[in-house]
Order: structure tokens, then C-alpha cells, then sequence
């Protein structure tokens, strides 16, 4: 399922969920090992994997226990750039810099 701008929260969470347990069965992890592994308790890996709320801390600890930390990179960009901001100070910043003579001079004007 591909999440959507206005996905409900909870369907997120399931769904993030889902995730996590098909990596964890992908890298043929019982989850008592990953819980171990990411220094968390069973239950509150089975929340996360049901899809109910959960910390930011523990999704962490995972992440890093599947050696999966640089995708938390994508969660907020250190660099965040938006073409629209970018736009709106372009139009803002001065269209010329103050000029004290013409561009180019003819030939006969030139000392």
C-alpha cells in the first residue's frame, strides 16, 4: 500500500507496521530477537507491528537494529528545500543592482 498525503493516521501506523514485520521475516528474525536486538520488550514490538501507536524513541531502536538507520534520514531532511519557498525569495531579492552608467559605450564615447 503506497501512503497517501491524507491516509489516516492509524492506517499509517498499520501499515508502517506491516513493514516492519516483513523486513524482520525477510532477515528471518523471531521477534523476540529483534527485540532483544533493538533493547525493547517483545510486547511493545508486537504493538508496533499490529499497527498500534508506538514511541519515535522505539522505531529508532529498530531502524538501527535492522541496519536500517539511514532511511530515518528520509523522515525530515537535515536540508529541506521547497521550490515554492525557493520561488517566493527569488521575487523578493532586488530585480537589478543600482546601475551608475550604461551597460556599454560606443566607441566615440569612450576616453
Amino acid at each position: 500500500m503506497k501512503l497517501q498525503p491524507l491516509t489516516p493516521t492509524p492506517t499509517v501506523l498499520q501499515e508502517l507496521g506491516r513493514r516492519l514485520a516483513q523486513v524482520r521475516k525477510q532477515r528471518r528474525l523471531a521477534q523476540e530477537e529483534l527485540a532483544q536486538q533493538a533493547g525493547l520488550g517483545v510486547a511493545t514490538l508486537r504493538r508496533i507491528e499490529d499497527g498500534r501507536d508506538s514511541r519515535l524513541g522505539s522505531w529508532v531502536r529498530l531502524m538501527q537494529a535492522l541496519e536500517l538507520s539511514s532511511a530515518l534520514d528520509y523522515l525530515l531532511p537535515e536540508d529541506l528545500r521547497s521550490p515554492m519557498a525557493e520561488a517566493k525569495a527569488r521575487s523578493r531579492a532586488p530585480k537589478h543592482a543600482e546601475r551608475t552608467g550604461p551597460d556599454f559605450v560606443w566607441g566615440d564615447e569612450r576616453p
